[in-house]
């Protein structure tokens, strides 16, 4: 998790020197322009975690995480996004680190070596999720000023994720042929690091010749993931020296297969504020 953190820091001072959630107009010129956005995200997470077998356990638990409201369970959140604009070139870049512990949780079923026991005893089971994803892209500006305007982008978006389960059953979970046991109690922890390309679009739709806008994104990608994508939808209101953005925003994570996020859903509302200079 240490290297997890410096990488999100590393990230983070290379954006103080150069986001799909700006709020800010986005009209090309000549002059190179920059722009930072610190921004608060709270989403709901709703998710199946598939560990591997835990020691002293005879087969791998699947876990079902959520729904969990962000505020209950948050330890920690930074979220700041930036970009740098010239002509109708950008390239942006979005960093998140967050730290949910305690979630509500439940194990699903246990895989004994391909046989899947069911389990709905829950007595305690809890989850937490901690790590970040960084997302960075170049984009294109196919439509460059009101009252539409619209990037093209492609790029990448990588997630550390840390995920650990704390269970309590009613009672050990034996399997089909009766030589292997899920503990009645126990804990577990798993990593995954995630490396996806991505490509979608970003811009905003002003309403007349006011200053108030509907900004939108969207990605999508596949690579360490079967599919992931990403979605934005707001109302903001720009300012000479930037603006004021409010959006509602989903991130989606699936992997399938035996990984450790077999489907994983942060949505929820974000409130930003963009700087440009």
């Amino acid at each position: 998790m240490k290297r997890a953190r410096l990488i999100t820091f590393a990230m983070l001072a290379a954006l103080a020197l150069c986001g799909p959630f700006s709020a800010a107009a986005q009209t090309p010129g000549s002059q190179w322009t920059f722009s930072i956005t610190p921004y608060l995200w709270l989403p709901n997470i709703d998710g199946t975690l598939k560990y591997n077998i835990p020691p002293g356990g005879g087969g791998s638990p699947e876990v079902q995480v959520g729904p969990n409201d962000y505020l209950e369970a948050l330890r920690f959140a930074m979220m700041i996004a930036g970009e740098v604009r010239k002509d109708r070139w950008s390239v942006f870049t979005d960093v998140i680190y967050l730290d949910a512990s305690n979630g509500k949780s439940g194990v699903k079923s246990i895989n004994f070596g391909g046989d899947l026991v069911s389990s709905s005893a829950n007595v305690s089971t809890s989850s937490g999720l901690k790590g970040g994803v960084w997302t960075l892209g170049g984009g294109y500006a196919v439509l460059p000023g009101r009252p539409v305007e619209m990037d093209v982008f492609g790029g990448l978006r990588y997630a550390g994720l840390h995920a650990s389960t704390d269970w309590q059953l009613t009672a050990a979970v034996t399997g089909p042929g009766g030589g292997q046991t899920f503990p009645r109690a126990g804990n577990i922890s798993e990593r995954a690091d995630l490396w996806d390309g991505i490509v979608g679009f970003k811009g905003r739709v002003w309403l007349g010749r006011s200053n108030w806008s509907i900004p939108y994104y969207f990605d999508v990608g596949t690579g360490s993931s079967t599919l992931t994508w990403q979605g934005m939808l707001g109302v903001a209101y720009s300012f000479k020296w930037g603006g004021v953005n409010l959006a509602y925003r989903t991130l989606y994570y699936d992997q399938k297969g035996d990984k450790l996020v077999q489907d994983l859903r942060l949505s929820g509302p974000a409130l930003g504020v963009t700087f440009r200079f």
